[in-house]
């Protein structure tokens, strides 16, 4: 049975109309979650940079400020070591994420750090006298920025530091959300350059020299000199 005109023309224009409106949502998806992410890759950005060169003008580590002091504390009662790292942190009234920097051979010890961006704090308890010393480490802004490019909270291959404070999962999953915008802002980019007929040669040359460079890092490099 063949379909009418009318018909035909139907299903033309709805097909028109949803072509039509998939690339005025997938426009409005790009420049929203590019306004919504611009000062996380701008962060993001920024720090790569000072990771990467060693700006004086960036300097923090050397003009860092410690302090040290000693407390009197009450002996952690029985339970896991981050239970008892936690209860130590209420008694002298900080928070952040909890880092182990060694083990215990020692049951009178009680060691480990205490992080969050721009502090330090390096914890020295020694139970049978009950008295714990701290070492506090400010860093200025530059050090800030820095410490968020990479503060996870986790170490790989370590288990024993994950992630125990609520702002450090908030701050990870902000990054993964991040993450997962630009890779849908870079796909709805490459939908956009599709429906661009006159620029789909110039566009053609760019993803491939970005595909050959990436590839050259990623594979040719360890391919060439192995």
């Amino acid at each position: 049975m063949s379909s009418s005109p009318e018909q035909t023309s139907s299903a033309g224009d709805a097909h028109r109309t949803f072509a039509s409106g998939y690339r005025v949502w997938n426009r409005k998806l790009h420049y929203y979650l590019g306004l919504y992410f611009l000062f996380f890759v701008w962060l993001f950005a920024l720090t790569g940079l000072l990771l990467n060169h060693s700006w004086t003008f960036a300097e923090f580590w050397q003009n860092r400020k410690t302090s040290s002091s000693e407390r009197q504390i009450r002996i952690p009662a029985d339970g896991s070591t981050l239970d008892q790292a936690r209860d130590l942190m209420r008694q002298l009234e900080m928070r952040g994420e909890i880092q182990w920097l060694t083990t215990r051979p020692d049951s009178s010890r009680f060691d480990f750090r205490v992080a969050k961006p721009g502090l330090l704090f390096d914890i020295k308890a020694d139970l049978n006298s009950a008295r714990a010393t701290v070492q506090r480490t400010e860093v200025n802004a530059w050090g800030i920025m820095r410490t968020l490019h990479t503060f996870t909270g986790e170490r790989m291959n370590d288990p024993k530091n994950d992630r125990d404070w609520l702002l450090t999962k908030v701050w990870a999953l902000s990054m993964d959300a991040a993450a997962a915008g630009l890779v849908v802002m870079v796909l709805s980019g490459v939908v956009m350059w599709c429906g661009l007929p006159r620029k789909k040669l110039s566009g053609a040359v760019a993803l491939a020299c970005g595909v050959l460079a990436c590839g050259w890092f990623v594979v040719g490099l360890r391919w060439l000199y192995a």
